[in-house]
């Protein structure tokens, strides 16, 4: 067992220790800087374990903090309190451009979890989108970080299982907790949360936890295997399968009769206040929901005229609402007959772009790429996602699509979603993030929101420069893509801080894109599970546009597109204010 405060307390007195001996020397500076940061992202591992087995830190693959508990909170809030009293002995101003930045994000982790420490959302660590009973399922099928090539990785899942068991006593414990203190969920988040956990407490050979046995390595010997198959499934149904009934039978009978009837967090005891930070957690900027709210208006009724020109272009008789009636149920945009046959249309775009993806970027990243189906235990509740791949290049980076019915997948959100989802967004920007061996650690496998997101959605806009949106309904489905995350501004914001309720906001949706209801309502209850995380995208997207437009028209024959977005991906994922001045700094040598 790790004393971490003890190890944070050597970090705090080793730079006290260097501060009168590196005063004015900026190469002691710089290498005091370098250390902390390093000490901080293998600390951080050791915090947030099932974080460093997707980063590839495969020395953490058996554990599994109980990280919903209160001790590990404020045993974890010590030692983030400890790494800030370390950065206030680095002198900035003899730090390079770089390290500057190194300073300033890691400045922004430490106070941004800290902040976070003192709100209550570990009172709700259970709901259909994203939270640990998903992600472990994830992890246990085999096919995701979790490695499973030996005897000693089944052995760490093992493990984890084994602690699983803990974690989901303490969920039930805090959840008890929320119910008696006001912090529970809303009632429709639940009713969808009962029937994921109610799938994965089958004892039954289709459950994904079992699908490692199904695929044992053959360098596994024969009488290794006989006994591996037995403590695996052993351990599946000592710690798994009663670990999620449990969880099933407690969301189904205590606390959904006591789960609210608000969407919002502001109906939470400390909602507005959670709200407020959340905004800053994931937009990296101090906008107001009463801000972001007009923003988003804006942008919809900007959005909203493009998509009446489009109408108009296809010779289509009618209002907008009766056109998005047409895009949405029209035989013609559902093609296909199989799953097999969308991912093949995917890969098809990929082959499309490729040759312009190369004149916009002066660096590809090297990381192998992968389009997959999203499982089926978890597809009716996902989006399409990325995953990015493990820095030794033995997991590809991986574009998960849901397909619940293939025939009723349309085809003209396709092309705009490749390039966000795949390339040239996500996978490009994770990849070169990951790859850049010149970045700390804690900045190589980094995220913001804000710019992650943002960047992502710009990477929609290049559609045209490459070859793409020829279609007009592919177009309407760039436009509908666009709109949505607009649209995310005034739900998000509307329910979150306006008391909208959850039908509120699916028929403002519904009244402004073409998607379906059953989308419309997966989406819509996303944003109640996690809220202020989609307003990242459209906020992020256009600070990028802003900066291409301002670089585009000030340099004139000096812009160079490729010399733009190499510099866009080169630091990785940073916030808004450091893009904005390390895109300054570029421009100025140009």
């Amino acid at each position: 067992m790790k004393l971490f405060p003890l190890k944070v307390s050597m970090v705090a007195l080793g730079a006290l220790l260097a501060t009168a001996c590196n005063h004015g020397n900026p190469q002691l500076n710089a290498d005091k800087l370098h250390h902390l940061s390093a000490r901080y992202y293998d600390e951080s591992m050791s915090l947030y374990p099932i974080t460093a087995t997707f980063n590839g830190e495969n020395q953490h693959n058996a554990e599994l903090t109980i990280d919903i508990a209160d001790s590990w909170r404020a045993k974890t809030d010590a030692i983030f309190r400890a790494y800030q009293d370390s950065l206030k002995e680095i002198d900035t101003s003899l730090l390079s451009p770089n390290d500057r930045i190194t300073y300033d994000m890691l400045q922004r982790e430490l106070a941004i979890n800290r902040e976070g420490f003192t709100f209550h959302d570990n009172l709700m660590p259970v709901q259909q989108f994203t939270c640990l009973p998903i992600t472990l399922a994830q992890l246990g099928s085999g096919s995701s970080a979790q490695p499973f090539k030996n005897l000693k990785d089944y052995q760490n899942f093992m493990q984890r299982m084994q602690l699983f068991a803990q974690w989901s006593d303490t969920a039930i414990a805090n959840m008890r907790k929320g119910i008696s203190t006001g912090y529970v969920l809303p009632k429709a988040l639940v009713e969808k949360t009962i029937p994921q956990l109610t799938a994965l407490a089958k004892k039954d050979s289709s459950n994904i936890f079992y699908a490692p046995l199904k695929s044992i390595p053959d360098s596994i010997s024969a009488t290794d295997k006989a006994q591996l198959i037995q403590d695996y499934t052993k351990a599946i149904e000592t710690y798994i399968l009663p670990s999620y009934a449990r969880l099933g039978a407690f969301m189904q009978e205590e606390y959904l009769p006591k789960a609210r009837t608000s969407s919002g967090i502001d109906s939470l005891p400390d909602g507005k206040e959670y709200y407020n930070y959340l905004i800053k957690y994931w937009t990296t900027t101090n906008k107001t929901p009463e801000e972001i709210f007009a923003l988003g208006e804006k942008e919809v009724a900007r959005i909203r005229a493009e998509m009446e020109a489009i109408k108009t272009s296809t010779g289509f008789k009618g209002d907008l609402p009766a056109f998005f009636e047409f895009v949405r149920t029209d035989k013609q945009f559902h093609i296909f007959s199989t799953p097999g046959a969308i991912l093949d249309s995917f890969k098809a775009i990929e082959n499309k772009i490729m040759p312009g993806v190369k004149k916009m970027y002066g660096h590809l990243p090297k990381t192998k790429f992968e389009i997959r189906q999203t499982e089926a235990f978890r597809a009716a509740s996902a989006s399409a996602e990325y995953q990015p791949g493990s820095p030794d290049g033995t997991r590809p980076g991986i574009f998960y699509v849901p397909i619940l019915d293939a025939k009723k997948f349309s085809y003209i959100g396709m092309e705009c979603l490749f390039l966000h989802e795949a390339i040239p967004g996500h996978h490009f920007q994770m990849s070169l993030q990951m790859e850049n061996d010149s970045l700390p650690k804690f900045r190589r496998f980094a995220w913001i929101g804000a710019y992650g997101e943002g960047y992502a959605l710009y990477c929609e806009s290049l559609g045209k420069e490459l070859g793409l949106y020829t279609n007009p309904y592919m177009y309407v489905g760039r436009l509908s893509d666009e709109i949505h995350r607009a649209i995310r501004l005034v739900v998000d914001a509307g329910m979150h801080a306006k008391g909208w309720t959850r039908e509120q906001a699916i028929k403002y949706m519904m009244d402004n894109e073409p998607v379906s209801e059953a989308e419309v309502t997966a989406e819509i209850e996303r944003y109640m599970a996690i809220p202020g995380q989609a307003l990242s995208y459209k906020i992020g997207e256009l600070k990028i546009r802003e900066l291409r437009n301002k670089y585009t028209k000030e340099l004139g024959d000096k812009f160079h597109l490729s010399s733009f977005h190499d510099e866009l991906l080169k630091d990785g994922c940073v916030p808004l204010s450091v893009l904005e001045d390390k895109m300054a700094r570029w421009a100025k040598v140009q």
